[in-house]
């Protein structure tokens, strides 16, 4: 009885990367950016019906709301709510998103947009071609100064030398605040198995919810080690564990799927 449904037409089941990131001012304030969104790069057709999700989403929610001529995505960033911005090099400033715009340039409209104040740009994943290395399949922070990273796994992993990478840049980073980020190392669910190019297996692509985290379960060994990390992060959550085989197919996870909007 408490749940209003909202009608609008979509393309695609992403509302981390087609929603809005909305934001508030500490002061009980809330607004909303909608980024132009084209389909991960023109991946889709069409897409006409996902980038207009944002606004009749912040619309119904009777908010105002930033307007931007930069392609973004939800899942491309992380914030650590004191004004640090976490994204990669692989992502918005390809050229099938935003072409004549200087990594500079995306990096001031993310910190105006967003209300950041430093941007860290990790090198992300060329080789992952559905969204171009999203950040949120790689680093999320899990709190101020703290944040969540895909561990280096094997030297026969396919994505060893990305993940080596990913992790140089962001070892030695400080936020936007001056604290050195510690960073918590878990692995990937690389043993899992399915024949999809696209399958997600990243346990950093989980869901902060109020009271609790909702992260991957792939049934394999991996699972139960990830999941104490977690609990050990979020002391004070209920951490649940949910199978994800039909939305790992289409090559995102639980991050990619939800958005959360504050209360007012």
């Amino acid at each position: 009885s408490d749940i209003e449904i909202l009608t609008s037409p979509i393309d695609d089941s992403w509302a981390r990367d087609a929603g809005p990131c909305f934001l508030t001012n500490g002061k009980g304030g809330r607004a909303g950016v909608s980024f132009g969104f084209n389909a991960w790069g023109g991946k889709y057709q069409p897409f006409d019906g996902d980038d207009a999700a944002a606004g009749a989403i912040l619309n119904a929610a009777d908010v105002p709301i930033f307007h931007t001529g930069l392609i973004a995505e939800g899942g491309g960033v992380s914030v650590d709510g004191e004004g640090t911005i976490l994204t990669t090099d692989s992502c918005f400033p390809n050229a099938n998103r935003n072409p004549g715009w200087s990594r500079d340039r995306i990096e001031q409209e993310l910190k105006a947009m967003l209300g950041g104040d430093k941007v860290i740009w990790l090198p992300g994943n060329v080789e992952e071609t559905e969204t171009d290395g999203h950040v949120d399949g790689i680093a999320t922070f899990v709190a101020p100064g703290v944040a969540l990273i895909e561990a280096e796994g094997p030297a026969d992993h396919d994505w060893h030398s990305i993940n080596v990478a990913n992790i140089t840049a962001m070892e030695g980073q400080t936020d936007a605040k001056g604290r050195t980020i510690t960073l918590v190392q878990i692995p990937d669910a690389a043993s899992a198995v399915s024949d999809d190019p696209r399958f997600c297996r990243s346990y950093v692509n989980s869901y902060i919810c109020n009271g609790g985290v909702v992260m991957p379960e792939y049934g394999i060994r991996e699972d139960g080690l990830v999941r104490e990390t977690f609990e050990e992060l979020f002391p004070g959550r209920r951490v649940s564990q949910v199978p994800i085989p039909a939305i790992a197919i289409g090559g995102g996870g639980i991050h990619c799927i939800t958005q959360q909007e504050p209360a007012a």
